[in-house]
């Protein structure tokens, strides 16, 4: 993370990625002796048709406006996919940055109606991964999609999440790498500066993952979980942006075990009142 403390983030990520990449992926013999994990700086030169010594000026920030066919054929040796190479290409100085006006994230009145009238589980998630409300069905999936939570520090932090989540790895993997595409160039967030700051200290899975300086999509997918009370459930997941905050809704296919599982849940379900909104600024529960 130290680079990225001291604002390469470029560099940060060209040599987190080129670790990732083996010489055998990039069409290179893999020789013998090799002192670093993945590709070396000359050898992701050479494929990229740069000299070694312009590479090294970008891995250590002294060049930070490489030209757009430079991080095209990074993109390409480095073999990112399509949201990676956004990434990529928005890591430099070429693409000036938008000024944002902080705002406090707010759950409008009518998204809470929303949430009342919903059967099924249904939060709201602010940028960070904060709960801002939640309906009486998610609270009976999980409490800790209580308002006040952060799913992030709860998936990576809290042993009844880890037992709740069938593929914790994967889990993790995939929030992590949200985190870093959510956060984009807007480093310099208070919330974001506190959330990395705390899982930094506190999980060394997280050190590992965001190190690799993955970048993902979380918007939607399936996902396999084991409730204490019913057992497994197999849900889908949809996000759905809504103003400056987002509305996560899970379910079943109809009529399935997991249907008849989620009915029993909420039938054994004492109806707790919907958790009131929670401003970003105010501090989350641990």
């Amino acid at each position: 993370m130290k680079d990225e403390e001291s604002g390469n983030r470029l560099g940060s990520y060209l040599r987190a990625r080129r670790e990732l990449v083996s010489p055998a992926q990039a069409g290179l013999p893999p020789g013998g002796n090799r002192r670093v994990p993945g590709l070396r700086r000359e050898e992701v030169a050479l494929l990229a048709g740069i000299s070694p010594d312009y590479y090294l000026r970008l891995e250590r920030g002294r060049d930070k406006n490489p030209s757009s066919q430079v991080l095209e054929s990074l993109a390409r040796v480095l073999q990112l996919d399509a949201l990676e190479r956004m990434y990529l290409l928005g890591l430099t100085a070429a693409r000036p940055r938008t000024p944002r006006r902080k705002r406090s994230e707010h759950v409008p009145a009518r998204v809470h109606q929303l949430l009342a009238h919903l059967q099924i589980p249904a939060f709201v998630e602010g940028r960070a991964f904060d709960v801002l409300a939640s309906n009486p069905a998610a609270l009976a999936l999980s409490p800790r999609l209580r308002p006040g939570q952060n799913r992030l520090r709860s998936l990576l932090l809290d042993p009844e999440e880890q037992a709740f989540q069938q593929d914790w790895t994967k889990a993790t993997a995939d929030s992590v790498a949200a985190l870093r595409t959510t956060i984009g160039d807007d480093t310099d967030d208070p919330r974001f500066v506190e959330l990395v700051g705390e899982l930094a200290l506190s999980s060394q899975r997280f050190r590992t993952l965001w190190a690799r300086h993955d970048v993902r999509s979380l918007d939607g997918g399936s996902t396999t979980v084991r409730h204490p009370v019913v057992g497994e459930l197999r849900l889908h997941r949809d996000k759905l942006p809504v103003d400056d905050v987002i509305l996560v809704v899970y379910y079943p296919d109809k009529d399935s075990d997991s249907d008849e599982k989620l009915r029993l849940l909420a039938a054994l379900s004492d109806a707790e009142p919907i958790g009131t909104a929670h401003d970003r600024s105010a501090a989350p529960a641990g």
